[in-house]
C-alpha cells in the first residue's frame, strides 16, 4: 500500500486582465468576445474563474434581482451596491457598469458625474448607457472625463415604454438604416464598444463588419464580435419570461426548488440535522451538567 502524499492539483494561472484594448485587439483577431451580467460576489467570482472577458453589472437586476416589472425603477444607489460586490468577486474580466434610467438623459453634466460615480465609488472600469445619436454629446464628455463607454442600440429596455414592449428593433429599411447611422455616431463619439440587442442578424452582422470597435450582440445573431447574456437566463435561474434568444445552459430554479423542498420534507420529518450534523459535549462533561445535586 503506497503511503505517498498525493500531489495538490496546480492553482489555475493567473489571467491576464482584460480591458478596453483587449477588446480592439480580439476584433481586429477575429476572436469571439464573450460577456455575461452579474450583481453579486459569488456570481461574479464565478463568472471571472469560468474566464469569461467582461461582466456587466446590467440594470436588468431590477426584473431578476430586484423583482421589479422592468428596467425604469432602478436607482444610481442601487446599482452602485450591486457594483460594488461584483467589484469585489472579480479580478480579471473587465466590470461595466449600466448607468440606470434618468442618470444620463437629464443633462450632459449629470451624465459625466453618475458615469464616475461607477468608477470612483463602485470599482467599475468602464459605463454603459442606451441610445444614439441624442446620446452622442453625453458619450463624448463622459470619454473625454476619461471614462470608458459601451454604447447600446436596438432593443434598448429604458425605453420600453416608448417601443410599446419588448419589441425587435431595426426590421425596416428605415429603422435599420438609423441604427447603422447611429452605430457610427456612437463609435466616432467614443465608445468602445456597442451593444446590439434584439436586431435582425442581417443588420447587426452588417453594422459589425462596418464598425472598426466590436459590437455585442443579444438576440442579434452569430454575426457580432461577441455576445452577452443575462446570467439568469443562462443559468435557468428566471422562471418569469425567458427570451426567445435566450439558451437555457441549465434549469437551476428547478434544482433548487427540489432541494428546498427536500430540506422542508427533511426537517418536518426530523431526519435533518442528523447526528454527523450535530455537535455533542464531551460524556464526561455532559455527566456534570446532568448528574443529581
Amino acid at each position: 500500500m503506497s503511503t505517498t502524499t498525493p500531489t495538490p492539483a496546480a492553482a489555475p494561472a493567473a489571467r491576464k486582465k482584460v480591458t478596453t484594448r483587449t477588446f480592439r485587439q480580439k476584433k481586429q483577431r477575429g476572436e469571439p468576445i464573450t460577456m455575461l451580467t452579474a450583481y453579486d460576489f459569488m456570481t461574479a467570482r464565478a463568472v471571472d474563474q469560468a474566464g469569461v472577458d467582461s461582466i456587466l453589472v446590467g440594470d436588468s437586476l431590477g426584473m431578476v434581482v430586484l423583482g421589479y416589472s422592468s428596467t425604469l425603477p432602478v436607482t444610481m444607489e442601487e446599482m452602485l451596491h450591486h457594483c460594488k460586490a461584483v467589484a469585489r468577486g472579480a479580478s480579471a474580466a473587465l466590470l461595466v457598469g449600466d448607468m440606470p434610467f434618468m442618470s444620463y438623459q437629464v443633462s450632459v453634466p449629470e451624465a459625466v458625474r453618475n458615469a464616475g460615480r461607477f468608477l470612483q465609488e463602485a470599482g467599475m472600469e468602464a459605463v454603459k448607457l442606451e441610445g444614439g445619436r441624442e446620446r452622442a454629446e453625453a458619450v463624448r464628455q463622459i470619454t473625454a472625463a476619461g471614462i470608458p463607454v459601451m454604447g447600446h442600440l436596438g432593443l434598448t429596455p429604458q425605453s420600453v415604454a416608448q417601443f410599446g414592449g419588448f419589441v425587435p428593433q431595426g426590421k425596416t429599411a428605415a429603422a435599420a438604416q438609423r441604427l447603422i447611422e447611429d452605430a457610427q455616431i456612437l463609435q466616432e463619439a467614443g465608445c468602445f464598444s456597442i451593444v446590439l440587442e434584439s436586431v435582425p442578424a442581417q443588420l447587426a452582422e452588417l453594422i459589425s463588419q462596418q464598425l472598426a470597435i466590436p459590437t455585442i450582440g443579444i438576440g442579434a445573431g452569430v454575426g457580432c464580435d461577441g455576445q452577452v447574456l443575462v446570467i439568469h437566463d443562462l443559468l435557468g435561474l428566471y422562471d418569469r419570461f425567458t427570451p426567445k434568444f435566450v439558451k437555457q445552459y441549465r434549469t437551476l430554479h428547478r434544482d433548487i426548488v427540489g432541494a428546498l423542498a427536500e430540506y422542508k420534507a427533511e426537517v418536518e420529518a426530523r431526519a435533518f440535522p442528523a447526528a454527523e450534523h450535530s455537535i455533542y459535549m464531551d460524556e464526561a462533561e455532559w455527566n456534570l451538567v446532568t448528574r443529581n445535586p
